[in-house]
């Protein structure tokens, strides 16, 4: 439970800064690699892909942004976990799964800053290894530094990826009309099929929507600030998404843009041959910094709510007297990030967190219900009926569960691990959270 005593979090967030960083979550998710695999997938209809998924997306977004309203709480999906259903082991294994996730992400992006560095300035003599434990300890640094540092530095970088995103689009208008925008691999009718397989594919390029929970204790006015942020930047990234999309399969035929390993590379290559090839490089270098940075913030937001609920070390809720931080959370995330960094290629254990973010979505979007009935909880700024977070529940479920059977063992059984690890570690550290601890 929070101290009356302690120094509280500075609410110096405002509706402009929640939008660049809900925005920045989702651009750097990979829409420039994501467009190439969904080409291959969807064809030239790859941009329909983008629409399905927003409205999938919308909803659970939509869901958040009612409980940021009501609960402007550090700890995110965990405190609101806690608040409907008073189980500490969920909420223990929500927090851990949202955690696994961002850590993970840290990790990946700060081995891809260090590859792209080398790339850009020639860095071969300086170990790979040792510039991502670099780059961390700058970012870790940024975040102990203060939330307006971290805001500024996100509004830098998302300005600078969206502006990416936007150059191809320009280049890329005169070709637009010259190819077939519902032509698919197989030549068949669009069905359902077809905009259920768009989904699963594109869905995940609105993830990031998920952080902005974790800063509505610092948000100026969250009420309205924190609904406005992230519907806001769900629906311009859905708009840059489409228009790159048709973008890039009418530069590059689908066929090719699905084999290029670098998509929107590929299409600048063609559309604007006068561009130079570094430019890209130094685009997703502040794209994947800013991705980093964000899953930072957001992780240590969540070991704060979680040890204020008594489901972590009791020093992981302090905050700095003078930076209104979470320095003790924050330092503590290090260690483990740099493990991580140094255990080399992560891919799997990240896909398979991504698929965990799949079922924290449900369990959410089944709070909001939960607490949407019960007659004592307050109100929110952004109230939605309960038919959002039902079909929000519903779509992430169905997600989950295609993903699960798709026939790609590894991330389902790495994500079933992880669980069983979360599991154990709650059985031997017996946090002691209790209802009332969560509902503070």
């Amino acid at each position: 439970m929070s101290d009356p005593g302690q120094p509280a979090l500075k609410r110096s967030i405002g509706p402009f800064q929640l939008f660049a960083y809900t925005l920045g979550g989702m651009l750097g998710a990979g829409i420039y690699g994501l467009v190439g695999r969904a080409a291959g997938e969807l064809g030239s209809a790859v941009w329909l892909g983008f629409v399905v998924a927003m409205v999938a997306a919308l909803l659970t977004g939509l869901s958040y942004a009612s409980l940021g309203s009501r609960y402007p709480r550090a700890g995110g999906a965990a405190y609101v976990t806690g608040r409907a259903f008073a189980w500490p082991l969920l909420t223990w294994t929500v927090g851990l799964a949202v955690m696994a996730s961002g850590l993970t992400s840290v990790a990946t992006q700060s081995r891809v800053v260090a590859a792209n560095l080398t790339a850009l300035f020639g860095l071969q003599a300086v170990p790979t290894v040792v510039l991502a434990l670099g780059f961390l300890l700058i970012v870790a640094g940024i975040v102990l530094r203060g939330i307006r540092e971290s805001m500024w530095l996100n509004i830098v970088c998302t300005a600078i990826e969206g502006l990416g995103l936007v150059l191809v689009i320009i280049v890329g208008i005169p070709y637009w009309g010259t190819q077939d925008l519902f032509e698919t691999p197989t030549g068949d009718a669009i069905g359902l099929t077809f905009l259920m397989t768009g989904a699963i594919l594109t869905f995940f390029a609105f993830i990031g929507f998920e952080d902005t929970l974790n800063v509505a204790e610092e948000a100026r006015e969250p009420r309205t600030t924190l609904p406005i942020g992230i519907v806001s930047a769900m629906l311009a990234a859905t708009v840059l998404y489409i228009a790159v999309a048709i973008t890039a399969v009418s530069v590059v035929p689908w066929r090719e843009l699905a084999a290029a390993p670098g998509p929107l590379v590929e299409v600048m290559a063609r559309a604007a041959p006068w561009f130079p090839g570094w430019g890209y490089a130094a685009i997703t270098l502040f794209a994947v910094a800013n991705t980093a940075l964000l899953n930072y913030v957001t992780a240590s937001r969540l070991l704060l709510g979680m040890a204020r609920g008594g489901l972590m070390p009791e020093a992981c809720a302090r905050i700095h007297p003078t930076r209104h931080t979470p320095h003790v959370a924050t330092l503590a995330l290090l260690p483990v990030v740099a493990a991580l960094v140094l255990a080399g290629d992560i891919g799997q254990l990240a896909a398979a967190t991504v698929l965990l973010l799949l079922a924290v979505f449900t369990v959410v979007n089944v709070a909001l219900i939960v607490l949407k009935r019960r007659p004592e909880e307050p109100k929110g700024g952004f109230e939605v009926p309960v038919i959002v977070p039902a079909g929000g529940a519903l779509v992430c479920g169905a997600l989950l569960v295609n993903r699960v059977l798709s026939g790609d063992w590894r991330a389902p059984a790495l994500a079933g691990a992880l669980l069983v690890i979360v599991l154990l570690a709650y059985a031997v550290l017996r946090p002691q959270a209790t209802p009332e601890a969560m509902e503070a």
